[in-house]
């Protein structure tokens, strides 16, 4: 039993032994660990320290004193030496290697000197650009690569940019003509590599107007170099914003991740490369614009836009190239790292980077065509499209391409806006004359509206000096700035014409104007066009004429797109127009926008396009006047002698056969005989018509009273404009004469103003020669007059009418009675009250609203059942008029005419002119 204790014992002391072993091995482990550790952790620190100072100045440099004999050390230099050994034995090669890859990916101007290439022009029409753009060349120590000691090897330094990168440069202090010469040296070598206006330039200074890089001014003058507006950046992001959405919707439709892709798959260049140079001098930009600056970064290398950015503080996303200048000639950049210096390329010669600009800027406009005429707007055959689905005219150009203006469904109506002497008017011309030439006037009608005081669309109809007219024109109206009503007018005629239409597309169970003329091709269904030109004037005041446009003009935006009616509505100033205020729907339809230079309130309030656009151009906008649909177009002289009357000669030589527009000159007093309401009257009617005047509506009508044998159908001309008078009452009793047969009617003609009794005697002796009795009778012949006819009105003699001039001239002596007889007021008013139904109608002057009143006596207005007012306030016409509030301020050349059996309430009326006034 002792001997089995002591073996335990000893197997236990044996387990122990064994287990300190285990133990003292794993203890020296840890410690040897450690102390590798300790030594890889110096080392690190010491490989960091050597690396800052340098390996050749390890032995002078004090902050390694306490390594120097340390193991550590001597291992990490001796690493350190094996690493730069095995570096520059594989570099040895690099200089030259790095000479062949800039030469590869930058040929010809982009990394050649600029002997070979500045002042020649680019031919690259190629869909692909060079890789890279030389800015300088890096050199080595020669005797580190395994060369001679004292050599040095060079190599040139360029940079990405085009579909590659963006560029950000950093400047040093009193660097900017050094940063200047950069940017200048990078964009020649773009410029001169492709051909002329395959690239566009945009610059922007936050700190110089006009002065951004003066060599390039030549090529400012076209649309190769734009220079923006210090405080407008916000226009030039959302420009190029607008580019990259246009150019994103375009390429991924086709199918391509990229505009470079889609020119590289398809071998064709299908956009311009677009470069945005930004000074920002180091200042803060707003954050908003920070924000947008960053959102363009990130989309525009997709869309073939590159930014360089000087000294603009902010760290954009996706591929950045930087460059850091130490001073005038030397730079970093993030390519070849902080450890290689890069000397620049010396600045270009000013003057032939000038003259190189003025040479690219030549071959522009060359390749352009040069600058384009109004014919160049024209197709070389006239009238060969459809109109059923849009119309579509180039209405300019850009750079030598042409600009179209469409008018469909996606953009029904349009609003043009531009400062006097801005072109609008020539832009009007260009447009129509656009349209005009393409489409036959079976396929497009225009309603042309001027209410300025001028004759814009005066030529369009015909005149003395040309008998021509444009074709296409159903009514021109000119000089209509004080005729309101014939802008409500033309809106209630097309509104009469979009219910026609729905109605006829409700028959054939179609929706709009495309499908209507499809199923009824026999139909005549024109697009129609309507021009309102300082269209503001509608809602010049605050009434019944102003409520009513607005109404109409309303529904026709809304409604008449799918009907083919389509507004063009055109001012110089569009600010004041408070009618619309809180009543978007029409501007919210005019979803094309023309922007003539210097516009406001035309475009988006954000789009300052207007502002910058030159003269002579126009910004075509078919997206509710938001920036990124903006086009400038350049718009040709359509206006001046020669231009637009020519192209009108051929359209009316072509279409003969289409009738006359009707012209409506507010300036000129339309004359009876050329009216075709009163030449078309003829003897035999029942109901016989006294035509007093022309109304104000889109067809050539005149008002007129008819005269049945009905109580109280007498005429009352009312206020004391003589001429005025004289012309109702003339148009009045020469037109009831063409509608009998001679000696079948009885005028009796007295006059109880003396200076109009020549004007009477004359219309007395027409009417004789049309074979009618016609006497004249004076003011002293008047109470015989009226007591003669009260005493034959039992009498069946046939129609007799009394045409009375000045009756309130005589009222005193009509108002004296003799005894047991009525008085000559007494007996004219019974012939105004029972002479009507008795065949004798009245038609009479008076020179004012209260001495009618006094001759008709209590209760006799209802015999007076139309009436003429002349010089005359509306609010003395109540009475005259069933009580309502008539709204009329007398105007020159107008009068307001009323008759109770067919209006519900006045319009005004235009007196006709006299030949007879011509001579007086």
């Amino acid at each position: 039993m002792g001997r089995k204790v002591v073996e335990q014992r000893a197997r236990v002391t044996n387990a122990l032994e064994a287990l300190r072993h285990q133990i003292g091995l794993a203890l020296g482990a840890a410690r040897n660990a450690h102390s590798d550790a300790e030594l890889e952790l110096t080392k690190l620190k010491l490989e960091k320290l050597v690396l800052s100072v340098g390996l050749d100045n390890v032995a002078t440099d004090p902050r390694l004193a306490e390594y120097r004999g340390d193991p550590a050390m001597t291992s990490v230099l001796s690493w350190l030496e094996s690493v730069r050994s095995r570096f520059y034995a594989d570099w040895a090669d690099g200089p030259d290697e790095l000479r062949r890859v800039v030469a590869s990916a930058a040929p010809g101007p982009a990394g050649r000197p600029p002997s070979e290439w500045l002042g020649r022009l680019g031919t690259d029409e190629g869909p692909t650009s060079p890789g890279l753009w030389r800015i300088g060349e890096a050199t080595v120590d020669g005797s580190s690569v395994g060369r001679a000691p004292g050599t040095t090897l060079s190599f040139d330094v360029a940079v990405p940019l085009l579909d590659e990168s963006h560029l950000s440069i950093t400047s040093a202090p009193k660097t900017r003509a050094t940063v200047d010469a950069l940017v200048e040296n990078l964009l020649m070598r773009v410029l001169s590599t492709f051909a002329p206006g395959a690239v566009k330039v945009h610059l922007w200074d936050i700190g110089q107007l006009t002065a951004v890089l003066p060599n390039f001014y030549a090529l400012s003058r076209t649309s190769a170099v734009t220079v923006h507006d210090p405080t407008r950046l916000v226009d030039l992001l959302d420009e190029l914003a607008g580019h990259i959405r246009r150019i994103h919707t375009q390429t991924l439709q086709a199918g391509y991740a990229s505009l470079r892709a889609m020119r590289e798959a398809t071998g064709k260049r299908v956009e311009p490369w677009r470069i945005a140079v930004l000074y920002g001098n180091g200042e803060d930009l707003a954050p908003e614009h920070l924000r947008d600056l960053r959102r363009v970064a990130s989309g525009a290398l997709a869309a073939g836009i590159s930014l360089v950015l000087v000294d603009v503080p902010t760290v954009l996303g996706g591929s950045v190239e930087t460059i850091s200048l130490l001073d005038d000639r030397r730079a970093i950049t993030s390519m070849t790292g902080s450890g290689v210096e890069i000397r620049l390329d010396p600045p270009l010669p000013g003057g032939q980077v000038a003259n190189a600009a003025a040479r690219i800027a030549e071959a522009i406009v060359t390749r352009q065509g040069g600058p384009r005429s109004f014919a160049d707007l024209l197709p070389t055959e006239y009238g060969q499209e459809c109109s059923a689905r849009e119309l579509r005219t180039p209405v300019g150009f850009h750079e030598g391409e042409p600009v179209e203006v469409v008018i469909g469904d996606a953009t029904p109506h349009a609003l043009i806006g531009g400062p006097s002497g801005s072109g609008k008017t020539n832009f009007l011309y260009a447009l129509l004359g656009g349209l005009a030439a393409r489409y036959s006037p079976d396929e497009l009608a225009l309603y042309l509206l001027d209410f300025k005081e001028g004759v814009s669309f005066a030529g369009l109809a015909p005149g003395k000096k040309d008998e021509s007219w444009l074709p296409h024109a159903r009514l021109v109206g000119v000089n209509v700035n004080t005729d309101r009503e014939f802008g409500v007018a033309l809106l209630r005629f097309l509104s009469d014409e979009m219910r026609r239409r729905s109605a006829a597309a409700k028959e054939f169970e179609v929706t709009n104007i495309a499908e209507l003329r499809e199923a009824d091709p026999t139909g005549h269904w024109p697009r129609i066009v309507a021009v309102i030109d300082e269209f503001q004037y509608l809602f010049a005041e605050r009434d019944s004429v102003t409520a009513m446009a607005t109404s109409l003009l309303e529904d026709l935006a809304r409604r008449g797109r799918s009907q083919g009616i389509h507004l063009i509505l055109a001012s110089q100033d569009i600010a004041g127009i408070d009618a619309f205020w809180g009543k978007p729907a029409v501007f919210e339809q005019c979803t094309l926008r023309i922007a003539m230079p210097k516009a406001r309130r035309v475009l988006a309030e954000s789009n300052q396009a207007a502002v910058s656009a030159p003269r002579w151009h126009a910004v075509i906008n078919h997206e509710s006047g938001v920036a990124h649909g903006n086009q400038l177009a350049h718009i040709p002289d359509a206006s001046t002698k020669n231009t637009f009357p020519v192209l009108q000669r051929q359209l009316w030589q072509r279409y003969a056969t289409h009738g006359r527009p009707r012209l409506f000159d507010g300036a000129v007093a339309p004359r009876l005989d050329e009216l075709t309401a009163f030449t078309s009257l003829t003897p035999g009617s029942n109901r016989p018509k006294a035509l007093v005047g022309q109304s104000i509506e889109v067809a050539d009508n005149a008002h007129g009273v008819e005269l049945p044998a009905a109580p109280g159908r007498n005429l009352a001309v009312l206020g004391s404009s003589t001429t005025e008078a004289l012309s109702v009452l003339d148009a009045a009793t020469r037109s009831l004469a063409r509608q009998y047969e001679p000696g079948t009617a009885e005028f009796v003609l007295g006059c109880a103003v003396d200076r109009c009794l020549g004007d009477v005697r004359a219309l007395a002796d027409e009417l004789a020669s049309l074979g009618h009795k016609a006497p004249v009778v004076t003011a002293d012949e008047f109470p015989e007059l009226i007591a003669q006819r009260a005493t034959e009105l039992s009498e069946s003699a046939g129609d007799r009418f009394l045409v009375l001039y000045g009756v309130d001239a005589v009222l005193p002596a009509l108002e004296r009675k003799e005894p047991g007889k009525p008085s000559g007021l007494d007996q004219l008013r019974i012939l105004l009250k029972q002479g009507p139904p008795k065949g004798l109608h009245v038609l009479g002057w008076w020179r004012g609203v209260a001495r009618l009143k006094d001759t008709l006596g209590f209760g006799g207005t209802e015999d007076i059942g139309a009436w003429v007012a002349l010089d005359v306030q509306g609010n003395e016409l109540a009475a005259f008029c069933a009580g309502q509030v008539v709204h009329w301020a007398p105007r020159a050349g107008r009068a307001l005419f009323f008759d109770r059996s067919t209006h519900a309430s006045p319009e005004v009326t235009v007196p006709f002119h006299r030949p007879e006034a011509d001579h007086a």
